[in-house]
């Protein structure tokens, strides 16, 4: 296999360029259908091709030209190697052309995808809204200390922002504290944005992820979703917002839900309220998923404050210094936001925010059907 091969009579580069040419040929025109046999056949390390035409060429060679015939046996080894890594069109062809189908088999079954849970419950949320007329807005999740605290009556050092501590952007020393950069602690910031750029009437939804600075636990996560709303315009009261809210618990959890509202406080309302409904796994005789108190607390609300307003207003006149379209005295509205997790996790019962997160198949397939 090995003893044929072409005979150098003179080592100039005319003659070179032939013999190498020749085999060039022969490696392109080889039968690869056997990849070891080929491999074995030209660079076998006893009795490749390659090896002994090397050999002979070499030892017969004057010293001035065996730097031209390296060159050529590397250039020819490299057009080997590149045969033997290129698929064998033949062996293909052949392949399937030698395949059959057997129809007798079961098909290849492919799973189709599914909303994530917690992305399922917050179209379900924002769904009840649109029906009632509220369109949705979004908004950065880096904000700015001024739209996540401070037009929203959290002054710097008010102690209720030890509620919403969250991740601060590194290298915001330099910046005015209203300009530093932050993770968003609530979908708030949006309801500012939106007003600063809108005059009223105004009536939206937030969803979207928020942040913070929360050690994680059982209903607890330092990343999670709200769905938050704001309404405004004219003579809003709270009685629209009570009937509002009761609608979209009713909406979510059915018909019989009956909903309560506590005082509560939250900076940019007043009055404020946290939400609660009639526990949906007892009927409201008192379990232990509502703490056998008969009602599951699910979200806070309540008319905006007039300090919102005016931060709203001191932005809008940087633009135009007779704007007064969020004057409270001519206009009224109120706010509300729910966390999506929590929602979630009374809609099926879920005892651990963690299952959301955790990438357990087990625990999400469970919401394919």
């Amino acid at each position: 296999m090995t003893e044929n091969f072409p005979q150098l009579s003179s080592f100039d580069e005319p003659s070179l360029d032939a013999a190498f040419a020749t085999l060039a040929e022969e490696v392109r025109t080889a039968d690869t259908t056997d990849i070891e046999a080929f491999r074995l056949h030209w660079l076998g390390r006893k009795q490749g091709r390659l090896k002994l035409i090397s050999e002979a060429w070499l030892k017969s060679a004057p010293p001035e030209a065996k730097k031209a015939l390296g060159i050529r046996f590397n250039q020819l080894k490299q057009q080997i190697e590149a045969a033997l890594e290129a698929p064998a069109p033949s062996t293909t062809r052949t392949a399937r052309a030698e395949q059959g189908i057997d129809i007798t088999l079961p098909g290849t079954v492919r799973a189709p995808g599914i909303p994530h849970p917690l992305l399922k419950t917050m179209h379900e949320i924002v769904s009840v809204f649109h029906h009632l007329g509220y369109s949705t807005n979004l908004g950065p999740q880096v904000e700015s200390d001024f739209y996540n605290f401070e037009a929203l009556n959290f002054p710097p050092n008010h102690p209720a922002r030890d509620t919403q501590d969250t991740l601060l952007i590194a290298a915001q020393q330099s910046r005015p504290s209203r300009d530093r950069l932050l993770m968003r602690t609530h979908t708030s910031p949006v309801q500012i944005r939106t007003m600063i750029a809108q005059a009223p009437p105004i009536r939206i939804v937030i969803p979207g992820k928020v942040h913070r600075n929360d050690a994680a636990d059982a209903t607890h996560s330092p990343i999670f979703h709200q769905v938050e709303g704001l309404c405004v315009g004219p003579n809003i009261t709270f009685s629209d917002l009570k009937g509002t809210l009761d609608h979209a618990m009713k909406a979510l959890f059915g018909s019989d839900v009956r909903t309560r509202f506590f005082p509560s406080f939250f900076p940019f309302t007043e009055p404020s309220a946290d939400v609660q409904i009639s526990c949906i796994f007892c009927g409201g005789k008192g379990c232990r998923k509502c703490k056998h108190s008969g009602w599951i607390e699910l979200l806070g609300c309540g008319m905006v404050d007039p300090a919102v307003f005016a931060a709203v207003t001191e932005e809008r006149r940087k633009i135009n210094p007779a704007d007064d379209a969020y004057n409270p005295e001519k206009i009224t509205g109120f706010a509300f936001g729910m966390g999506v997790e929590r929602i979630a996790m009374v809609q099926h019962g879920i005892s651990d925010i963690g299952h959301f997160y955790s990438g357990d198949m087990r625990f999400l397939e469970q919401f394919a059907s």
